[in-house]
């Protein structure tokens, strides 16, 4: 009996540590990030965009996230945060969804319940997810930061 109430007590930690940490990553606290795990080859295209990326976008400097990757990189606070070799976004299916092409990239627009903008890229070989915090949601200024960047790394297509 009393291993069977250690076990379940082992297994209702790593539950809430879970949880836990979905919600960090998933809120952007203290800039953590959920880092994504792509393919080779769509990891090598996002280590080529790590080392092109800008030092300032929208006039904000760069830093890293947690935990420290080359998927990952953020500018301000709260961060506009890049994430790179993202999955294929759902919403990409959605012939009505909203997009816009800034500087020769493509972007589709979700705006998050919290006033945020998640925006990832279109038509590359790999997608490319900048999340705008409702702070700097007003305005596409880091897109066009980025994009030289994207476009000298990520090749065209699906």
């Amino acid at each position: 009996m009393f291993r069977r109430r250690v076990v379940l007590t082992a297994v209702s930690a790593v539950a809430c540590l879970s949880a836990a940490a979905v919600y960090a990553f998933s809120s952007g606290t203290d800039d953590t990030v959920a880092v994504p795990v792509p393919d080779k080859r769509v990891a090598g295209y996002c280590h080529a965009l790590h080392g092109a990326l800008p030092a300032k976008v929208d006039g904000l400097s760069r830093h890293d996230l947690k935990p420290r990757s080359e998927l990952t990189a953020g500018w301000g606070k709260p961060a506009i945060v890049l994430r790179c070799g993202v999955p294929r976004p759902v919403e990409l299916k959605n012939p009505e969804a909203d997009g816009v092409t800034v500087d020769g990239v493509g972007w589709l627009i979700e705006q998050q319940s919290d006033g945020a903008f998640r925006l990832t890229t279109t038509l590359r070989k790999a997608y490319v997810e900048v999340t705008l915090p409702k702070k700097w949601a007003g305005d596409l200024g880091p897109l066009t930061d980025l994009a030289d960047a994207v476009k000298s790394t990520v090749p065209e297509g699906v």
